[in-house]
């Protein structure tokens, strides 16, 4: 059956409901969602898993050959040399035009993996949490949801080397951190949550890891980058004789509250372990490509009842379309097989997907997003019915259609907390945003 083009139909675990919309009620999802709508296709918001904001002013900028055998390692350089220059009002422009592009794309949620905490010589702003207010200042701004997570960042690798000088702006002795992640946390509203990243086993000693865990709150979100590069699964073996995952799941209590984040080198034993877990793993396809890290083992992941979300990362892209479709092209390479996400004979690789993507949202962000339902967060995105890319679509093309057909934005309107942020494709404060980002960017990039 087509759908007429001024139907509503909301999307939910089972799928699509027909003649549905959300009722809103504090910022939250009322029972039972009103009949009726707006005439479109409802979709809960995409919760982005992963985001460096301040390399959102870098995308495009590591592209030319640096050394024959270019890799994460020489692109950290160029990462480097821009972090450098970063100061709070920086940060807040970039940032909020970041979040702009995220919220017009479908990505209503961000986890911020913040790690640039000091000034570039490594001393403290006169506010020792001025980066991070920045952040969260352009969250608030833009309407994005957010899940701000402080980095612990300590040593400049498995051997404990102290930070180079271009690290020591990310670093922090435990008792600093904490009380960092102890000011942002008394800032906590409706659509601020704060948890902890640890930026690496090999940026953080046991030790350190095991005396902050001691000391967090337990029903915090954690994040942790892990596995992304060999060079690190060698480094890793070669000091702590175990793979990074491995030794983690070994020596840390990983479960629900835990994200980790690329683990793109696996052995069959990590996949089964972390799927046991409860952990959720947080993929970048994009970037991962981009940087040139692997593919990870998602179809045995799946098959091991593993849960796992995307994120933009880099933000090369900033589209959950771009990187849901490529989480499933990068397996068709691999494999030289069509559908790879699909559970079974006749089921819809766009509808795994979305649900894949969405199941781990509340998990990882710590926020009650992923699924119009009562006492959920009223976040959600419509698609645009007028668009060509649907002409005679059905409900069970929908998903497919809009995650694999071109790259005409697909996004109409957008709600987070039940308030409006994006019309018609565009967010509320579009150009007064990007006129601060042009300016904050050429300063930046300045000789």
């Amino acid at each position: 059956m087509h759908i007429p083009s001024d139907a509503s139909l909301m999307w939910t675990r089972a799928g699509w409901r027909r003649d549905a919309a959300p009722a809103v009620e504090d910022g939250c999802v009322a029972a039972p969602p009103a009949a009726g709508g707006n005439g479109g296709w409802v979709l809960p918001g995409i919760p982005n898993l992963h985001s460096h904001a301040f390399q959102r002013a870098m995308a495009g900028l590591a592209e030319r050959q640096t050394h024959p055998q270019d890799s994460f390692w020489t692109w950290r350089e160029a990462m480097y040399r821009i972090a450098a220059r970063f100061d709070p009002d920086s940060l807040y422009a970039v940032a909020a035009q970041l979040y702009v592009e995220m919220l017009e794309a479908g990505f209503t949620t961000v986890c911020e993996f913040h790690y640039l905490h000091h000034a570039p010589d490594g001393s403290a702003y006169a506010d020792p949490a001025a980066m991070s207010q920045a952040l969260v200042a352009a969250a608030r701004d833009t309407g994005i949801r957010l899940t701000l997570l402080p980095v612990l960042y300590m040593t400049g690798g498995f051997d404990r080397r102290p930070l180079s000088a271009r690290q020591r702006r990310f670093g922090h002795d435990l008792e600093g951190f904490l009380r960092l992640f102890g000011t942002l946390r008394a800032q906590e509203d409706a659509t601020l949550r704060v948890g902890v990243a640890f930026h690496s086993l090999r940026a953080v000693p046991a030790e350190a890891l095991s005396a902050a865990l001691a000391a967090l709150p337990a029903d915090i979100p954690l994040h942790i980058h892990i596995a992304e590069q060999v060079g690190e699964v060698q480094d890793c073996l070669a000091v702590r004789n175990a793979r990074p995952v491995e030794w983690l799941l070994a020596n840390a209590p990983v479960d629900a509250g835990w994200t980790l984040v690329h683990a793109t080198h696996l052995t069959a034993d990590e996949v089964a372990g972390i799927a046991r877990s409860g952990a959720t793993v947080a993929l970048c396809p994009t970037t991962e490509a981009n940087l040139g890290d692997g593919l990870f083992p998602l179809r045995d992941y799946l098959a091991a009842g593993g849960r796992w979300g995307v994120g933009s990362d880099s933000h090369i892209s900033v589209s959950p379309v771009e990187e849901l479709r490529w989480l499933e092209y990068g397996q068709r390479l691999q494999a030289r097989r069509r559908n790879m996400a699909a559970g079974g004979e006749g089921d819809s690789v766009g509808e795994a997907l979305l649900r894949g993507t969405l199941a781990s949202g509340a998990q990882a962000t710590g926020q009650p997003v992923g699924e119009l339902a009562p006492g959920m967060a009223a976040d959600w995105i419509v698609l645009d019915t007028a668009s060509p890319v649907f002409a005679g679509a059905r409900e069970q093309d929908v998903v497919d259609r809009w995650l694999f057909s071109g790259n005409r934005p697909l996004v109409r309107d957008v709600y987070v907390a039940g308030e409006q942020v994006v019309s018609d494709g565009r967010h509320r404060d579009r150009e007064a945003i990007a006129a601060r980002y042009r300016v904050a960017v050429e300063r930046l990039l300045a000789d």
